[in-house]
């Protein structure tokens, strides 16, 4: 089973010098133009065949940036292998003939280079290292796409100055995590290590995991908006789903009702009615930007202390 479903466009590859070795897949000739034709076709097929109904949340923003960015191929990151892409609706966008040169960033550990050695030819650039320092291009993507990502790693806001810094001015951050504060989160790190392996092979059959559920303040409603506001960043739309796999169904039925017990238990503290947060969020074009000067010498009113 592939952990990536959807496309990319190969078209257009944005290098960012940073080796694509990362995850075992050596060749920086891997954006040929040949390949580049065959990946935007394919990624066409596979984008619109995998769109399912209430997953435009983030192809809608994304589709007007590049709409808006005329004759301009659209370089994307993604953070986290295990980042449901298809959500993005790139495939939509090849078919439009519209360029999104997507690339890959994840955490330098044993389970993301297993996902990131079966997909890596899906993407333009692969990179690995340490997500608080990992040398992304400064400024040099329009887009970031974080998934299922911040839950699973530590020192989570120097995780996203990264992200941050990598993007463009003008561009946006998508994101989407598991809660922290959701009833799932909470039992997902109170079960023991034996229980979350066997939850996660039943309903992820075929995806490696569990990664580990640090799920730290950031991670929240109340963690993202102070994180925004700290950093002068704007969140222009904010959701919450219920994403837990209905099947099996008796394993997801165990689930829902340990959720619905941690809730009433906790009086509310830990929510059921959702598991998930999706934010779209943009970075201003000039965060430091003020009005300099005045009106012309001519302009002004008089000064009534008689000055000249």
């Amino acid at each position: 089973m592939s952990t990536v479903e959807g496309g990319v466009s190969r078209g257009g590859a944005h290098r960012s010098g940073i080796s694509r070795g990362g995850a075992g897949k050596g060749g920086a000739g891997k954006g040929s133009a040949g390949k580049g034709s065959a990946g935007k076709r394919s990624a066409a097929r596979r984008g619109s065949q995998a769109q399912q109904p209430g997953t435009r949340f983030f192809a809608e923003p994304l589709r007007d940036y590049v709409l808006a960015e005329r004759g301009r191929t659209v370089c994307l990151l993604q953070a986290g292998c295990l980042a449901p892409l298809r959500e993005l609706g790139i495939g939509e966008l090849a078919e439009a003939g519209r360029e999104v040169a997507v690339s890959i960033v994840d955490a330098d550990d044993p389970l993301a280079r297993v996902v990131l050695d079966q997909i890596s030819d899906a993407y333009d650039d692969v990179i690995v290292g340490d997500m608080r320092t990992v040398p992304l291009p400064p400024r040099g993507y329009d887009v970031v796409y974080c998934g299922h990502l911040l839950e699973r790693v530590p020192h989570t806001e120097l995780v996203l100055d990264r992200l941050v810094s990598a993007l463009r001015p003008g561009g946006l951050l998508l994101l989407r995590f598991a809660d922290r504060d959701s009833a799932w989160a909470a039992l997902d790190r109170w079960l023991p290590g034996v229980m979350r392996q066997a939850i996660w092979r039943r309903l992820r059959p075929g995806v490696p995991g569990p990664f580990p559920a640090v799920y730290e303040q950031a991670v929240s409603e109340r963690g993202i908006a102070s994180y925004a506001l700290m950093r002068g960043l704007v969140i222009c739309q904010r959701s919450a789903e219920r994403t837990l796999p209905a099947s099996p169904r008796r394993l997801s039925s165990s689930v829902r009702v340990a959720c619905a017990a941690i809730d009433r238990l906790s009086r509310g503290r830990y929510d059921h009615s959702h598991d998930e947060l999706l934010y779209v969020i943009r970075k201003p074009e000039d965060r430091f930007a003020r009005v300099v000067g005045g009106l012309p010498r001519s302009q002004r009113a008089p000064d009534p202390r008689g000055a000249t």
